[in-house]
């Protein structure tokens, strides 16, 4: 079968699947087979596709037709401009919290990064890799997640430090103190309605609780007992900023900037220095 007919054939499948990137998965996934980018793919569209290689894109469209996350297929996605390993255990990392990093290389003398609820570690591997002179920290309570996490620190030849624990109960004191903490915690309401994709990724990374804030509650209340970090980033969805705030004030940390997703806050105490 040639590119072009089965191009043609599997885009028509996806698409009545309710795959709303059809012909641009397809694209993908013939990318990664291939190892072409697109537009060769798209130059060369009479070249014919092997048995061994249709039955490889079989069962790749047959799980993108379940609406199984095409990063999940792929076992890679691409966060800031590189490539991250992902399983199914954890959370295909957004475009979204790219913004973090951008918010992030803007604070002034950032030394010590915790990223809480790594996932991938697709924002602590970043953030060392923008702000080579950072110490960096990442904390998962799932083991499963910190075996990728670890593998993209290996992948892209960083020192991140793994804890495994619940959110900053790994984290002495002394690393805290005056640290900036990441946290993209699971923050979507449990009665939110999630596309089918979304639905096949790990609950434990996406839901928070009846507003979806549980997590963050605890993260506050946490800190109470800790010592005092400089900066907080958060990414909720925008209808939660002002609960969120709210939260953050109660635990003595005022918001600075927000932008789309994300709330960075800081120490009261920081903005009366």
């Amino acid at each position: 079968m040639k590119i072009t007919d089965w191009l043609t054939a599997n885009t028509k499948t996806l698409e009545a699947a309710d795959v709303p990137t059809a012909r641009l998965d397809c694209l993908v996934l013939l990318e990664d087979l291939l190892g072409k980018n697109k537009a060769s793919i798209l130059a060369h569209m009479d070249v014919t596709l092997h048995s061994d290689q249709l039955s490889t894109l079989r069962t790749q469209v047959e799980k993108r037709a379940k609406h199984v996350p095409l990063a999940f297929i792929r076992g890679h996605t691409e966060f800031y401009g590189r490539e991250f390993i992902i399983t199914e255990n954890v959370l295909e990392p957004r475009p979204e919290s790219e913004t973090i990093i951008e918010l992030l290389k803007k604070i002034n003398k950032v030394t010590t990064i915790i990223d809480v609820g790594t996932g991938s570690g697709a924002l602590a591997i970043t953030a060392t890799l923008e702000l080579p002179a950072i110490s960096t920290h990442a904390v998962d309570i799932d083991p499963a997640c910190l075996e990728v996490a670890q593998r993209n620190s290996d992948k892209h030849k960083t020192s991140i430090v793994l804890h495994q624990g619940d959110l900053l109960d790994p984290i002495s004191n002394e690393t805290l103190h005056e640290a900036v903490i990441l946290a993209n915690l699971p923050y979507v309401p449990n009665d939110y309605a999630l596309n089918q994709a979304a639905m096949n990724e790990p609950r434990i990374a996406i839901f928070g609780g009846e507003d979806g804030l549980d997590l963050y509650r605890r993260l506050f209340e946490q800190i109470d007992a800790k010592s005092r970090p400089s900066h907080i980033f958060t990414e909720s969805l925008p209808f939660q900023h002002q609960v969120l705030q709210s939260i953050a004030l109660q635990h003595g940390y005022t918001k600075i900037t927000e932008d789309d997703f994300i709330q960075v806050f800081t120490a009261s105490e920081q903005l009366q220095a």
